[in-house]
């Protein structure tokens, strides 16, 4: 199985979205912690888009194979 690169990115800004927004909680810093979930969001968005990717890039080599 292949990753591609919006799944790495996306993973990767989804753990900073979760450090921010842990920290903006633990500081009471609530711009910060906003900062966080919207990377969150971000970053899962990006992931899935990989995801989809992925997914119709195998369904395309499968069925060249037929």
């Amino acid at each position: 199985m292949d990753i591609n690169k919006d799944q790495v990115k996306g993973r990767v800004k989804e753990a900073e979205g979760k450090i921010n927004e842990v920290a903006g909680k633990v500081t009471g810093d609530k711009k910060l912690e906003v900062k966080g979930k919207v990377q969150t969001i971000g970053g899962e968005a990006q992931a899935k888009l990989g995801d989809v990717r992925q997914d119709v890039k195998a369904s395309l080599n499968k069925n060249k194979g037929s």
